[in-house]
């Protein structure tokens, strides 16, 4: 048999897990999942959901990299639940579907490892300030709960120039107090925020953050103006799906937005602008959904400010996809090839007329 066949196996071996059970806590299940040569290294998930409350404080295997504690209907969470054997080294953890309308602010002081950490479709009213600052957090969901108010300086972190992603959706939050000019910790390095969902009449102060992608969908936004976007040149993405109320787009409301390739303006029938001169400045966007808002057949101007457009999604269901015609050969000098968006509606199975840019 060849060499190379010879070592498949063995390299397999390496770099994949093998996925075995283990003696655990009374009505948890630990698995373990072993990598490297000969099961050299080895971590190890524990489900201790829907046990109930009398589950913690619970002990767990030494080398525990994620633990699951969630539909247990706990009440409260502090740093002696989350302490002893095992925890200093988590690296997920999953509090979601429990009762906590509260979290001390030392309750994951311990964890220094932590990456991923799951709160969602709990009753939290409040975040307290610096609660994650002792872990090196890059995914932190805390949506379908009661937050009102929150303050990114809640979300500074271990690791400040860690990518971090944020899901703050489907709260009651109306506030989101901005980080202080001057405050000692760095701002948090959020670069993806959900803030879907919730009680937001204007677009949030985040001009600190090095935010990639935001979604705002279904809030009840007044109007999305001039300067609502200060600060977010690197946003690449940005949702206002299914906006609340008559949302209305001012003129220039994009223009600080030079980097943005995705915008979804989809489910807004009401949706009101003032213009082409709503998407100006938006020199980079390639993808544009105005699907369920109304705005068919599409104002021939706006296409003038959308230079690198490659697709539009209009009407129900209708995608349009940007064309190049070459026109006549051999090209004369001073012309340039012509630029025409290619509409076609799948219900009908027919290509309509191309909309000139």
């Amino acid at each position: 048999m060849p060499w190379p066949l010879l070592l498949l196996p063995v390299l397999l071996l390496a770099v994949s897990g093998a996925q075995t059970t283990r003696p655990c806590f009374p009505g948890c299940q630990c698995e373990v999942e072993t990598f490297g040569l000969f099961d050299s290294f080895s971590l190890t998930r524990v489900d201790c959901s829907g046990l109930g409350p009398h589950i913690v404080p619970v002990p767990i295997p030494l080398d525990t990299a994620h633990l699951d504690l969630s539909s247990n209907r706990l009440e409260t969470v502090n740093e002696s639940v989350l302490a002893g054997p095992g925890y200093t080294t988590l690296a997920g953890l999953d509090l979601s579907h429990n009762l906590l309308a509260s979290i001390s602010p030392t309750a994951f002081s311990r964890l220094r490892y932590l990456e991923s950490l799951d709160i969602s479709h709990n009753g939290l009213a409040a975040l307290p300030a610096e609660s994650f600052t002792s872990s090196p957090l890059s995914d932190v969901n805390l949506s379908h709960n009661r937050l009102r108010e929150v303050s990114v300086s809640a979300f500074t972190t271990h690791s400040p120039g860690r990518a971090l992603h944020v899901d703050l959706s489907h709260n009651l939050i109306h506030r989101l107090v901005p980080h202080p000019a001057g405050a000692s910790l760095p701002a948090p390095a959020i670069q993806s925020l959900n803030l879907a969902w919730n009680r937001l009449r204007t677009v949030p102060d985040l001009r600190d953050l090095p935010l990639r992608y935001l979604s705002l969908d279904g809030n009840p936004l007044a109007a999305v103006g001039p300067g609502a976007f200060r600060g977010l040149a690197g946003l690449t993405h940005l949702s206002l799906g299914s906006l609340q109320g008559l949302p209305q787009l001012a003129p220039h409301g994009f223009r600080e937005l030079q980097g943005l390739q995705v915008l979804d303006l989809s489910g807004n029938p009401k949706l009101k602008w003032a213009g082409a001169e709503v998407f100006s400045g938006l020199g980079s966007l390639q993808e544009l959904d105005l699907s369920g808002t109304g705005l068919v057949p599409l104002p021939e101007m706006l296409l003038v400010h959308l230079p690198a457009l490659q697709s539009i999604s209009v009407g129900q269901g209708v995608r349009c996809r940007r064309l190049v015609r070459e026109g006549a050969y051999p090209r004369q000098p001073v012309s340039s090839p012509k630029v025409a968006l290619h509409c076609v509606d799948p219900r009908e199975r027919a290509a309509e007329s191309p909309n000139a840019l």
